[in-house]
């Protein structure tokens, strides 16, 4: 029984990372195309090149 549990919670745990994970490819995949889409709208703009955030 303690076994049962143990896998169990093996799997329950693995799972939520997994979707954690998941969740974070989505997010670096959206940061990406801002960070594109940032260099594509400021490329040939009117503010001579200047990029649009700070760092």
């Amino acid at each position: 029984m303690l076994l049962l549990v143990l896998v169990l919670l093996l799997a329950l745990v693995l799972g939520g990372a997994g979707f954690a994970i998941h969740i974070l490819w989505w997010i670096a995949l959206a940061v990406l195309v801002v960070w594109a889409l940032g260099f594509v709208f400021t490329a040939g703009g009117a503010s001579g090149g200047r990029r649009w955030y700070r760092w």
